[in-house]
């Protein structure tokens, strides 16, 4: 069995990094930035094992998320979660911790072509998380919620739209990174994992909601995932 892991994180809104820029400090974590996007490296240690922690800031989007993946995925780690606040959507409230089973671009379109709504020709549009990682989370935190998430490179704040992507996909929440991380991780062969936490109810109320979650900059989703990463030690499972 090896005796070390790389957990790559990747974190899009300044807001939502904040957290993570202070527990590298506090734990002995460097600066060590990819590509220009501010990033950070630790090491934990227990009983002859390592797992090294590394984080990057990747700004907001579908794009940016890619590209940050895409940097990290090319130093091999084990596995990759991408962490940050969603909009709910199907039987969410706000608050609550949400794990990813599924992942959907909505906003990929090419019915005029005759696709339906996210398909992509040629290529697999829905993407999955790592069973063994997911099933980690979620004996951790039993009262997570999973389910599908949906991303696209809009903040979705109204009605309708949240409606229409409820009843297209049967969508949990929605975000603007997730999907993109997990083709990324898909196509590197990477385990990834999306644990995310509810800032809103993607209605038309969401962008001052979000707005009051995310200035508080608080660390609650972070010590989840961290609790997550310190219990790795004890599970062989991931050790593969």
């Amino acid at each position: 069995m090896k005796d070390c892991l790389t957990i790559g994180l990747i974190i899009a809104d300044e807001m939502e990094y904040v957290p993570m820029r202070s527990y590298a400090q506090k734990h002995g974590g460097q600066r060590r930035d990819v590509y220009g996007l501010e990033g950070h490296a630790l090491e934990l240690q227990q009983e002859g094992k390592t797992i090294r922690v590394e984080s990057v800031l990747c700004g907001i989007g579908m794009v940016n998320a890619a590209a940050a993946t895409a940097f990290m995925a090319a130093g091999k780690p084990d596995y990759i979660i991408n962490t940050g606040l969603s909009g709910g959507i199907s039987g969410i409230a706000r608050g609550e911790i949400t794990l990813g089973t599924r992942f959907i671009e909505h906003d990929f379109d090419l019915r005029p072509m005759g696709y339906a709504l996210g398909e992509k020709p040629g290529q697999e549009y829905i993407y999955t998380a790592d069973e063994a990682l997911n099933a980690h989370y979620q004996r951790l935190f039993p009262e997570a919620k999973a389910g599908c998430m949906v991303s696209g490179n809009c903040f979705v704040g109204d009605d309708k739209l949240r409606a229409f992507l409820k009843s297209t996909w049967q969508a949990m929440s929605c975000d603007m990174e997730s999907a993109a991380v997990a083709y990324v991780c898909k196509k590197a062969g990477i385990g990834f994992a999306a644990v995310r936490r509810v800032s809103d109810d993607a209605g038309d109320d969401a962008p001052a909601s979000y707005r009051q979650m995310n200035d508080k900059a608080e660390s609650t989703l972070l010590d989840i995932v961290f609790q997550g990463i310190y219990a790795m030690f004890d599970n062989p499972a991931l050790w593969r």
